[in-house]
């Protein structure tokens, strides 16, 4: 009852505790704008992803140190009708060994579990996200002990590839 709990102001207290539970809480006017302003900047940011990332396949598709490139950019890619991304996986030569060296040997990409964040990121899907699976099940989903997955950032492409050329020297 609002009016023992708020007296004077129960109806003020009513009608905002009502619109807090039924709408959620108000951002400030600050928050507000930083929204707005990522969302009118996200195709811009979202068509840098893409355009990384398509450059990435295409560096990682060719080399020699990488078995596999998992994009639907690529036309073996089952999903290849549908568009590309900036989220994939790949799976470099040698195993989970030779992929935590590749990723500890990254400077630029950010060890994050999370995707498609502004910067770059990098983690191994069968030792984290997917550690609950055991091994026919990650080989189901076609995670390998050497399976990387990458969220492509909007840094600049040549501090990228640059990257990933330094981390797989070292596998």
């Amino acid at each position: 009852r609002f009016v023992d709990a708020a007296s004077p102001a129960a109806y003020a207290t009513r009608i905002r505790a009502t619109l807090l539970r039924d709408t959620g809480a108000t951002i400030s006017p600050f928050n507000a704008f930083i929204l707005l302003q990522g969302l009118e900047t996200l195709s811009l940011r979202v068509e840098r992803h893409v355009e990384n990332a398509l450059k990435v396949v295409s560096f990682l598709n060719n080399h020699p140190k990488v078995k596999k490139v998992n994009h639907p950019s690529l036309a073996d890619h089952p999903d290849h009708a549908n568009g590309a991304s900036s989220i994939f996986t790949f799976e470099i030569k040698g195993g989970q060994e030779e992929a935590h060296r590749f990723i500890d040997s990254l400077e630029i990409f950010s060890l994050l579990a999370n995707v498609a964040d502004v910067k770059s990121l990098v983690i191994h899907p069968a030792s984290t996200t997917h550690s609950q699976l055991n091994a026919q099940e990650l080989a189901e989903q076609e995670i390998y002990p050497g399976t990387v997955r990458l969220s492509i950032g909007t840094e600049h492409i040549d501090d990228l590839i640059a990257d990933l050329e330094q981390a797989l020297a070292k596998v």
